[in-house]
């Protein structure tokens, strides 16, 4: 099963403060052991909402554009982590490994097209994991 690992944002990430340099070796470090362990899929660290974040709103056939920065910034996401994991537990293990000393991480179990029962047909289903394998996918 796969988790997005999210790391919430604080005024600190939105104001665009980076960690020391210390905290860049110990997460490099970190890293390199979910390489090892085949764990991580993907990793990345977003900007601030202020630079070039941009929020969607739907509204029947009707589109809103808000450009950021957004004003919570706890509810926004800092970073993010994609791991491949057995189970739930082994995801809160790593997670509980993670080098910070604040802030917070949300875990959320990545849906597969089994998640989606009779609502995805075959052809769908068939179709989604065509377009997984593409070579630009998740890239």
């Amino acid at each position: 099963m796969r988790f997005l690992v999210m790391v919430k944002g604080n005024d600190e990430s939105e104001a665009g403060v980076l960690p020391e340099p210390e905290l860049f070796e110990e997460m490099g470090r970190f890293n390199e052991e979910l390489v090892q362990a085949g764990v991580l899929l993907e990793a990345a660290g977003l900007l601030p909402s202020g630079q070039g974040g941009v929020r969607l709103s739907y509204s029947g056939r009707d589109r809103t554009v808000t450009d950021g920065p957004f004003t919570e910034a706890k509810e926004l996401v800092a970073g993010f982590w994609i791991w491949q994991v057995r189970s739930k537990d082994e995801a809160i293990a790593w997670a509980k490994r993670i080098p910070f000393e604040g802030g917070e991480v949300e875990l959320r179990r990545i849906a597969e097209a089994e998640d989606f029962g009779e609502a995805m047909s075959p052809q769908v289903e068939e179709q989604w994991e065509r377009l997984r394998r593409q070579p630009n996918v998740g890239q």
